[in-house]
């Protein structure tokens, strides 16, 4: 079992979501990240305590990713509302994902930047480490169960979604478990892995980049360069009918977007600042989105005809 701990507003709404999941096994609101020890509910709607209505969301990984509960979260809030949701005002209403599970934090940022990536105006959202959890009052707990009319800032077609999303979730099951949670962010939802601490900033052997989704060759070394932006950097791929194009107008500026032809999947950026002599153009590619094949192993994975392009 594993935790997460999600501040969404009122903190009835967002355990009712959340107790529908298949795969969460159980939930409690409290209050997160207190400045004072134990606070009470009226202590904390003062707004002097620092503490953020909170649910401990307790799920089976082998049946729900965080990545989905993220995504299942960001659909329950307004990310860009400070200290608001709803009808709900006050620094306990903030939004907020808080781990205990410090591997948990890549996951959490890649998904924040890719959701980021919708916005212009900057996510309201803290994340951080659970400092501390303070169970709430035993009326606040399973409250919407209880009083099915109360108030709750969440959409209840959202609610009916949630239930229904048991016939449908397998859909991407097996590729789920089969890449990391770094790299399904990046290729399933667009997300940015960091700069310069990726896996292939400095891999220059020689070698075949491959979409790690689907294993279609993509780029190869002999077109790659240390272009200093902290990401695989190359002057063009294999072909460019490998690859689409999309616009990108997210953080307030117009970019190009770089998509796999093949799988679908988000592999960086690119931009007309690359070397001149080489056509000028930079694909910025984020290492989670390839696999590197060395040469040695190009003839025994199937990609031999490629070897002739990098000798």
């Amino acid at each position: 079992m594993k935790k997460i701990y999600l501040a969404g507003g009122c903190f009835w709404g967002t355990e009712h979501l959340f107790s529908l999941v298949d795969g969460v096994v159980s939930t409690e609101v409290g209050y997160a990240n207190s400045d004072v020890p134990d606070p009470s509910y009226e202590l904390v709607c003062t707004g002097t305590t620092g503490a953020a209505e909170t649910v401990e969301v307790v799920y089976d990984e082998f049946k729900i990713g965080l990545s989905e509960l993220l995504a299942i979260y960001f659909k329950s809030i307004d990310p860009t509302s400070y200290c608001r949701q709803g009808n709900d005002v006050g620094t306990q209403y903030r939004t907020g994902i808080y781990y205990v599970d410090p591997s948990d934090l890549s996951v959490i940022e890649a998904f924040v930047a890719a959701v980021q990536r919708r916005y212009d105006e900057p996510l309201e959202v803290e994340v951080g480490p659970l400092l501390n959890f303070y169970p709430a009052e035993l009326y606040h707990q399973d409250y919407l169960d209880k009083n099915p009319g109360g108030y709750c800032h969440i959409s209840p077609s959202l609610f009916n979604e949630v239930r229904g999303r048991k016939s449908s979730e397998n859909k991407k099951v097996e590729l789920r478990e089969r890449l990391t949670p770094l790299q399904w962010e990046v290729t399933q939802n667009g997300a940015t892995e960091r700069p310069f601490v990726n896996e292939y900033d400095h891999e220059f052997r020689r070698g075949i980049y491959v979409d790690i989704v689907d294993g279609t060759p993509l780029f190869i070394s002999s077109r790659k360069y240390d272009s200093g932006c902290g990401w695989p950097a190359f002057t063009q791929p294999l072909d460019l009918s490998l690859v689409t194009e999309h616009r990108d107008t997210s953080f307030g500026r117009v970019r190009t977007e770089v998509r796999s032809a093949s799988s679908g999947s988000h592999l960086g950026h690119v931009f007309p600042d690359g070397p001149k002599e080489e056509g000028g153009m930079r694909y910025c590619i984020n290492s989670s989105s390839l696999r590197f094949i060395p040469i040695e192993e190009m003839e025994s994975e199937g990609y031999g005809k490629y070897i002739p392009l990098i000798e």
